[in-house]
């Protein structure tokens, strides 16, 4: 199984990051509103991570804001341009899927 997490992040806008473990990276993800269950999301890919996010949070280098733990846990799946994962977090668990759309990309859950 693979970490995940996702953080409130306070900059520019409030969103949250959503970072899967992928290898030495966390592959990236800007959610545009709360990712509960049963809604879909508009997202934006964001530039890989560092894993130390897993664990982290708190003021961001650079004058970015700060981020807080909204979530966390584990999920099983693979990671390819679109994807679907199993999340099993406090928050958030189900099935989750990154897909395109036609006005850019969509993050949904269904809680399982």
């Amino acid at each position: 199984m693979s970490r995940f997490v996702i953080l409130a992040h306070d900059w520019p806008t409030p969103h949250w990051d959503l970072l899967l473990e992928a290898g030495p990276v966390l592959k990236a993800w800007r959610l545009l509103a709360d990712p509960t269950g049963g809604a879909t999301v508009a997202a934006w890919p964001n530039y890989d991570h560092r894993l130390l996010y897993l664990d982290y949070e708190g003021p961001l280098s650079g004058e970015r804001g700060s981020v807080t733990r909204w979530d966390a846990g584990t999920y099983d799946g693979e990671l390819h341009d679109e994807w679907t994962v199993t999340l099993m977090g406090t928050r958030v668990a189900g099935i989750a899927s990154m897909r395109r759309a036609a006005t850019g990309w969509e993050f949904s859950i269904t809680s399982g």
